[in-house]
């Protein structure tokens, strides 16, 4: 039977609510767009801190673009409990390295799975170092990723280290809609690409066959 994570998460926050708790989330954040509807979401249950680990960005200049985009957004976004903000530093090796031999494949073959599973992997043992009471993403905003794959590697770290996962689909209830009225009530920078080097030529491929129709 598939699994509504829509209702899960909110079954969640119906739990903590009863408890009168306000847990703290690490989110993993790919963007400020993506991120806006599930700060929208989740800030007024949560005390939340933005986990910006994004090694598949390319290039660097894009990654720091994205980067000061999301710290910008949260500085002005009104929520009702503090969003803050944990940086990593560009390892974009560590894609690479998990991109080796898939290089050719389209977006949302087994590359991008490996690209989930590395940031999530990262966002679970950073929210176990600090106590975090659970960790989650905002990549299932996008109708082009994989909800269930997503949703499978996080339920799997929460085995492996022992920390809660937040079960979400965020394109549930036009949460991908919402998402771009927010990008543009802030004005903010939207990318016409996934990420990765793969996804931007992919993109750029498909612009050229447009305009050559």
């Amino acid at each position: 039977m598939k699994i509504n994570y829509q209702i899960e998460m909110e079954k969640i926050i119906e739990k903590e609510k009863l408890q009168n708790r306000v847990p703290t989330l690490l989110l993993h954040s790919c963007c400020a767009p993506c991120s806006s509807y599930v700060l929208e979401t989740l800030s007024s249950y949560f005390k939340i801190t933005i986990f910006y680990y994004n090694p598949n960005i390319y290039p660097e200049e894009e990654y720091q673009k994205r980067k000061e985009e999301e710290k910008k957004f949260i500085l002005k976004f009104p929520t009702k409990y503090p969003v803050s903000f944990l940086d990593c530093d560009y390892d974009s090796n560590s894609f690479y390295q998990i991109a080796k031999g898939l290089e050719h494949q389209q977006e949302g073959e087994k590359r991008c799975y490996l690209c989930y599973q590395l940031r999530l992997e990262k966002t679970a043992k950073e929210a176990k170092k600090q106590n975090f009471d659970y960790f989650t993403t905002t990549l299932s905003i996008s109708p082009y990723k994989n909800s269930d794959w997503i949703n499978e590697i996080g339920l799997m770290l929460e085995k492996k280290y022992q920390i809660s996962y937040l079960m979400a689909d965020f394109k549930k209830k036009n949460g991908y809609q919402r998402s771009i009225q927010l990008s543009n009530i802030f004005g903010l920078y939207r990318q016409d690409y996934c990420g990765c080097i793969y996804s931007k030529i992919e993109r750029e491929q498909c612009k050229k066959i447009s305009s050559n129709v």
